[in-house]
């Protein structure tokens, strides 16, 4: 498996030209890096004005590896070749290295690039890239994978200290500037002309420019499935490393690279809104920083929020007012750490009233409410403390707990709210203080806990009776002058006391039934579930030619074949029988037939579009300008994988187990609108039709799908 790395940007607030010079002190030897025993100059370059200088050493290493692998291996020293290409005009550096010594069965590569700050020219940026790919080594590999990032990481920590320490003796020297490049006023002497021609011929890969300096180099580092970005950027799409430390808290080099690899991942196939930063490092900390599992539950988790609207949750949603007169819990201050801190008086609370009165769906959308203003209080702490705060605490009183808790529904409703918190709002919750928990308390863990995570699970404090109000009690966490005031504290708790939910409140379970459909389909999109053999399609009337039919839909499930087809007379409704055979509804969403299986294509009605094959997880964008009047059908049919196909699906147990979940049913999530042409004109970019990954298949394909995305962008373009 191939290691990769990236750094995010890091800054340096003095000029690039004092920079290299603190740079160039690094060699032949570097007393800091230990391991760095010797370099020496192969190959040098200068152009006759003096802008381009290229160097090319050969550096010797003494690896920290166990003494009998050293012997196995035969080696005392490691060599890597470095090549250093300097422009004065363009002001940058870009470094090349890869090593020399087993080259046959290791691959290292690395790419460093100096370049000046876009936004003030007297400060440098600096950004690093490595891969390594061990094909194979004597039976050790996976002991000299360890040994090769430990190595590496150790190294890159030191990077920014190196270069300070080298400014420093700069300053003590009196070298506090260093004057930039000017073009040479006078030609240069017939000596360093004939040099200059005598070392072109051996660096012929050498070239007098910035923008071909990073070369056969950058090309090592790349792979189809993750193109690197470009090394001068702006801090709009670049992390800085300061803003991780300010804002991320403290990372690891590595812990860094995931983040910056699975947010540039996000910025190049995902269409939708970008997660934030702090949010993205959740999903990374949930699965201890594995890209391709983070990268799946986050997909999931995105298609989820789009779906049901979260986003906007707080803005467009209001809690009905049993809510808020019986929901016994709220926010209140913070902890020591600077968490918001959330109260919940559970045993004040009567979920079986709760759950009669408003079914489960309300509830839970309350719970992501809470989530939601949780998520906010975070950013705003980050703020007022001056250190990153992505997680709450949650304070639970258990008084009053007893059997009616337990009651069946209201458990359910409880372990489904678990559910889907902990899928969509992973390491939110950093620390969660259950106090007063009476006897009754083991029997309702014994019910949640297997529902939990087991990192959620190491969070929690559990305390019975007056014991939170010992030695590592409460005021261990939470300022004396907040403690609530129903737990014998100071302050005044505005927390509503819950109570029993009038019976007058209490609805019947079809009226439940019909609330819950309408609070989750108070959204644009609309589900469907395609089966093999039974498509799912919509019709669409158009009277006016030229109109535009436009799309947008994800594929959640399966892989789906999308086509549009035209029919001057329309089709009959549905009959829904009682078999079904027409209209079937099930949890997923509808499925609807309209074509009849009496007509023919090409007589009763035509194809419009080439089809176009979805892969799950993708989302696409698209429109069509009809030509005719009469009726569209816009249709998405069950894709079957040939058989020779699979044998070049991607390795990834996970994507293949759950595509063989249920191998004859599909999902979609769709939107349709049809726009007059003259509305839709000037707006063409932003209706063609595009893709955007939302699963490790269509990550572990992004090579194949960058090829496609072209044809498909025309195929799907104005007609």
């Amino acid at each position: 498996m191939v290691q990769k790395y990236q750094s995010p940007v890091r800054v340096y607030k003095h000029p690039f030209e004092l920079i290299m010079a603190a740079y160039e002190r690094r060699f032949p030897t570097c007393p800091l890096i230990p391991m760095f025993v010797d370099s020496d100059t192969v190959n040098e370059f200068k152009s006759e004005d003096g802008a381009i200088h290229v160097i090319e050493r050969r550096c010797k290493l003494d690896i920290d590896a166990p003494r009998l692998l050293k012997k196995i291996a035969g080696v005392d020293y490691v060599y890597f070749v470095q090549k250093n290409s300097l422009n004065s005009r363009e002001r940058t550096l870009h470094i090349e290295a890869h090593n020399e010594t087993f080259s046959n069965r290791v691959i290292i590569n690395e790419h460093c690039c100096y370049t000046v700050h876009p936004e003030n020219e007297d400060w440098t940026c600096f950004e690093q890239s490595a891969s390594l790919d061990i094909k194979s080594f004597f039976g050790f590999e996976s002991t000299v994978e360890k040994i090769a990032m430990k190595q590496y990481t150790s190294n890159i920590k030191k990077g920014k200290e190196i270069i300070e320490y080298y400014l420093r003796q700069l300053e003590e020297e009196g070298i506090t500037f260093v004057p930039r490049w000017t073009p040479p006023s006078i030609a240069p002497s017939s000596e360093t002309s004939s040099l200059c021609k005598k070392q072109a011929a051996s660096l012929a890969l050498v070239v007098p420019d910035a923008a071909q300096a990073e070369g056969p180099g950058s090309e090592a580092l790349s792979s189809p499935s993750a193109p690197p970005e470009p090394m001068a950027g702006t801090p709009d799409d670049k992390l800085d490393a300061d803003y991780i430390k300010r804002y991320l808290g403290d990372l690891t080099p590595l812990q860094e690279s995931c983040l910056i690899r699975l947010r540039q991942w996000l910025q190049e196939t995902h269409k939708g809104k970008i997660p934030k930063d702090e949010h993205i490092l959740r999903f990374l900390r949930a699965r201890d920083f594995n890209i391709d599992k983070a990268r799946e539950i986050m997909c999931q988790s995105l298609t989820w929020r789009k779906q049901h609207q979260v986003d906007y949750i707080l803005e467009t949603w209001s809690p009905p007012q049993v809510l808020q007169d019986y929901y016994a819990g709220g926010w209140h201050h913070h902890d020591k750490d600077g968490r918001p801190l959330y109260v919940l008086r559970l045993g004040q609370m009567d979920t079986k009233g709760l759950v009669r009165a408003l079914g489960e769906e309300a509830l839970l959308r309350y719970v992501l409410s809470i989530n939601e203003e949780g998520l906010r209080r975070c950013e705003e702490n980050t703020k007022v403390f001056g250190r990153p705060i992505s997680s709450w605490t949650c304070l639970v009183d258990l008084e009053g707990l007893n059997m009616r808790h337990l009651w069946r529904p209201g458990v359910k409703a409880l372990l489904r709210i678990i559910e889907v918190v902990e899928a969509n709002y992973p390491e939110t919750l950093g620390r969660l203080l259950i106090l007063r928990a009476p006897r009754v308390f083991p029997v309702l863990w014994t019910l949640v806990s297997p529902f939990i995570d087991d990192n959620t699970r190491r969070k929690f404090l559990i305390y019975a009776g007056n014991d939170y109000q010992g030695p590592g009690g409460l005021l261990d966490y939470i300022d004396k002058e907040i403690i609530p005031d129903f737990l014998s504290g100071e302050c005044m708790c505005e927390v509503p006391e819950g109570g029993l939910v009038p019976k007058s409140l209490y609805r019947t379970a079809e009226e439940l039934e019909n609330e819950d459909l309408r609070l989750w389909t108070e959204t644009i999109y609309q589900s469907a579930s395609v089966f093999k053999g039974a498509p799912h399609e919509i019709l669409i009337q158009i009277v006016d030619a030229s109109s535009v039919i436009t799309w947008d839909f994800d594929v959640c499930k399966g892989d789906i074949v999308f086509n549009i087809y035209h029919s001057k007379r329309s089709p009959q409704p549905p009959k829904k029988d009682s078999l079904g055979a027409h209209s079937i509804t099930s949890p997923g969403g509808n499925n609807v037939q309209l074509i009849d299986r009496v007509w023919q294509l090409g007589r009763d009605y035509s194809m419009v579009e080439s089809p176009l094959i979805c892969k799950e997880g993708e989302s696409v964008q698209g429109s069509h300008v009809t030509r005719w009047p009469g009726f569209y059908i816009l249709q998405w049919r069950f894709h079957s994988m040939p058989a020779c196909a699979a044998t070049n699906l991607p390795r990834v147990d996970d994507v293949l187990a759950s595509l063989q979940v249920s191998s004859h049913k599909c999902k979609v999530m769709y939107y349709t609108e049809v726009i007059g042409s003259e509305d839709f004109r000037g707006s063409m970019t932003s209706l063609e039709s595009s893709h955007s990954g939302f699963s490790q298949l269509s990550a572990a394909t992004t090579s194949s799908s960058q090829s496609q995305s072209s044809s498909m962008i025309s195929r799907w373009r104005f007609c």
